[in-house]
């Protein structure tokens, strides 16, 4: 394993050279240093470490640091990996992970010792973010079993406020969050089923994310509530979260959960209907300091082209009680039952009290919050129709730790308030930094939106962040100063399937990457084809070639997505007797993909029974292995 690799000298004093450790690692100017080659990854390991070690015992962000050695050559690797010309677009970007997603290598706890197993694989996010080029730091603190939007309920320390430590980070994504703010990484990831991606962001002054369900796939996280849960992403600006979506998302055919990406994109409209709730509906729990920063946000909204309409929040707030105090708590200890039949008294009392009050529930019951669930999702829908998104606070107010303390259940439910409802009735949502209060404590809003208007929300979020004018987290640094994001606004793109040597891993790959292309999915082709291993080509080839129905079979493919003023070197490169034709998936879809003439096909080997490329590969280089001993004994 890499991370077992044994490191030259060279190595370790590139590594012990230092970045300045007072720079931004907000990812334009993190980038912007590695074009200019003012930093290598190596360097950027040493200084987070630093950074971390430095308010490790204060912050109490972090559960578990990979070891120097393997974060080494992991920088080391993705050196070779781009001096090979292969396109990262998160190339050396230092980011940490909940400690309820799995990370190769590492222990999953879910914030309770007892749980603890080391991850024999990455999460299919964690896998795509590390493709993409980025450095897993490690894995930060939480509420236990991610249950709570508070940061206290774990054994490792309740997560300090970055803006004053008596006061809570919010949670359950709280060493995310904090981690983030702090500038011990560039980004994080979270989870978010009742907005443990969005009530840590406001708490503490970053961006987050949470984007419609299943669009970034949920495999190898440990469920709250699965049907319901969300990777959310933590990040210094808007632009940041995005770009990192953009390397996390994608469809994903082991998770049953996974949406294939129906993403909206907005059009350059100067000025949107936006909806709030009426003053009378607007709970800000006594706190006068949050209701002012709310009402100065609303004046940053219109000031950016956002007419403010009132809508009724009612079905909103009813959806919300309905995650807690219905019978959605019994997903909760669906992901944990054996877990907790074993060994309860290992818990947080809190969490366990909370999950075992799932047994109260019939079945009778479940259905009835389902109905009742989709008469709020039509009422909502309703008020939904006439606006392009709502401006609701992230929170209604901000706890101090022994408050939390005192009265952890009721004070918990008040923070999801404008939280709780947005995955039950299928919206996405981004938290943005809104203001400091009165009392120097952040202020952020969330913008909420129909399912797939991810792109609408987050260049809307951009655009008030820069006019909000609020610093970078914790860190003191400003917004970068760089335009609007374009987001929503991408390139015209062409989806190509390939079926050999482009495929991820293999030879001719970096022909795609070299170009921006990006892996979307992998997946196969109708029954209508065979695929064929041709002779004296190197590297080595396939040819798929279409047969009449009934004698094909569904081959392996991978698409990638392939930007438009890219794609026509990329086919010019293409050899003969290849070429580039239309190809039916297995559900019907039709893409550009590998073709061959027939005439090549006299004297190719017919591999189709091995149902992909990659299998023929792993065939033919495991009977190497076999026949080497003997022929060399």
């Amino acid at each position: 394993m890499v991370a077992h690799l044994v490191l030259n000298t060279a190595l370790y004093a590139t590594a012990h050279a230092t970045m300045n450790p007072s720079c931004s690692l907000d990812l334009t100017r993190l980038s912007a240093a590695y074009e200019a080659r003012e930093i290598t990854p190596a360097m950027v390991v040493h200084d987070v470490l630093t950074r971390i070690d430095a308010s490790r015992d204060t912050s109490r962000a972090w559960i578990h640091v990979m070891p120097r050695d393997a974060l080494l050559a992991r920088a080391a690797e993705l050196e070779r990996r781009r001096a090979q010309g292969e396109r990262l677009p998160l190339y050396g970007v230092p980011f940490a992970v909940k400690d309820n997603i799995d990370v190769l290598g590492a222990p999953t706890t879910a914030a309770c010792p007892a749980f603890s197993h080391i991850a024999t694989e990455n999460a299919h996010v964690v896998q795509r973010l590390e493709q993409a080029g980025a450095l897993c730091m490690g894995k930060t603190n939480m509420d236990q079993f991610a249950t709570g939007l508070v940061g206290t309920r774990t054994p490792y320390g309740a997560c300090a406020n970055p803006f004053d430590p008596h006061y809570i980070s919010g949670g359950s994504s709280s060493g995310s969050a904090v981690a983030v703010a702090l500038g011990h990484v560039s980004f994080a990831l979270g989870t978010d089923t009742a907005g443990s991606g969005r009530v840590p962001a406001g708490f503490c002054n970053v961006v987050g994310l949470k984007p419609t369900r299943g669009a970034i796939s949920t495999r190898g996280v440990l469920p709250a509530c699965r049907s319901l849960d969300c990777v959310s992403i933590f990040a210094l600006t808007v632009q940041d979260a995005w770009t990192v979506y953009e390397a996390a998302k994608g469809h994903d055919a082991d998770d049953p959960y996974s949406r294939r990406d129906a993403l909206r994109c907005p059009g350059a409209t100067p000025r949107i209907r936006c909806g709030v709730p009426p003053a009378a509906q607007r709970e800000f729990f006594g706190d006068g300091a949050a209701q002012c920063a709310f009402d100065r946000a609303l004046t940053v909204l219109s000031s950016i082209g956002c007419d403010l309409v009132e809508v009724d929040y009612t079905p909103f707030s009813a959806a919300a009680r309905l995650l807690y105090e219905g019978p959605w708590i019994a997903e909760r200890l669906a992901a944990i039952e054996p877990f907790v039949a074993s060994s309860a008294d290992a818990m947080h009392p809190v969490v366990r009290d909370i999950i075992q009050g799932a047994h109260k529930f019939s079945a009778v019951e479940c259905f009835e919050a389902q109905h009742r669930l989709h008469e709020l999702k039509r009422q909502s829908e309703n008020q939904l129709s006439g606006i392009d998104m709502l401006a609701l606070p992230t929170a209604g107010t901000l706890y101090r730790i022994d408050q939390v303390d005192a009265d952890p259940i009721k004070l918990n439910t008040n923070l999801g308030y404008y939280t709780n409802f947005v995955n039950l009735l299928d919206l996405a949502a981004i938290s943005v930094p809104a203001a400091f209060r009165e009392d120097a404590l952040p202020f952020g809003i969330t913008l909420v939106g129909p399912a797939f208007d991810d792109a609408s929300l987050a260049r809307w979020a951009s655009r008030f962040h820069r006019a909000a004018g609020i610093q970078l987290g914790a860190t003191g640094f400003p917004l970068p100063d760089t335009v609007d994001m374009p987001v929503g606004v991408p390139g015209k793109a062409i989806t190509l399937a390939v079926v050999g040597a482009h495929l991820s891993g293999m030879p001719l790959n970096h022909q795609l990457t070299a170009r921006g292309a990006r892996l979307l999915e992998a997946c196969a082709t109708a029954p209508q084809y065979r695929l064929y291993a041709l002779p004296d080509t190197t590297p080595p080839k396939p040819a798929l070639a279409r047969v009449p129905n009934g004698s094909g079979a569904g081959i392996e493919v991978e698409l990638w997505s392939v930007p438009a003023e890219t794609f026509g070197s990329f086919v010019a490169e293409v050899p003969p007797p290849l070429a580039i034709g239309t190809l039916t998936l297995a559900d019907g879809r039709e893409v550009k993909g590998f073709v061959c003439e027939d005439y090549a096909l006299d004297g190719a080997s017919d591999i189709t029974h091995f149902g992909g490329w990659r299998h023929y590969v792993s065939a033919r280089h495991a009977e190497a292995a076999h026949i080497q001993p003997e022929a060399n004994p």
